[in-house]
């Protein structure tokens, strides 16, 4: 064997090694390709799916929601309904007691008066002694 035909036998080997690693490269970064948009696929359905069935959870909650909203207005204004009426009443009441003992309300009102403002005397004196 010559040395132009040893050295054509060690390139043509050499080239023919450096093709099969070059393909073998090539086959593994196109399965790793396909191995990763596999994956990706599986987890994009996993998404997918926990959002299907977090939907009508979320819209259940949201309904529910809104429900307890209506009724807590609902319980207000009819709280604050009675709460009118009962007031309207009293006073109603309070103004047709006046109209029937003018001279026993006036009494009364005296008396309650003094009393509110006693109380307001002993409670500015002892906050001051403080």
């Amino acid at each position: 064997m010559s040395l132009q035909t040893a050295t054509h036998t060690v390139t043509d080997s050499a080239r023919h090694l450096a093709d099969n690693v070059l393909q073998s490269a090539q086959d593994a970064v196109q399965t790793t390709r396909a191995v990763t948009d596999r994956s990706l696929d599986q987890a994009e359905e996993r998404v997918r799916d926990l959002r299907r069935r977090a939907d009508p959870t979320i819209d259940d909650l949201a309904a529910r929601a809104q429900a307890l909203a209506a009724r807590s207005i609902d319980y207000c204004a009819d709280t604050s309904a009675r709460a009118r009426r009962q007031i309207e009443h009293a006073a109603h009441a309070t103004g047709q007691y006046v109209a029937e003992q003018p001279g026993k309300s006036l009494v009364i009102a005296a008396a309650s008066g003094a009393a509110v403002a006693t109380l307001v005397l002993w409670l500015s004196r002892r906050r001051r002694a403080y």
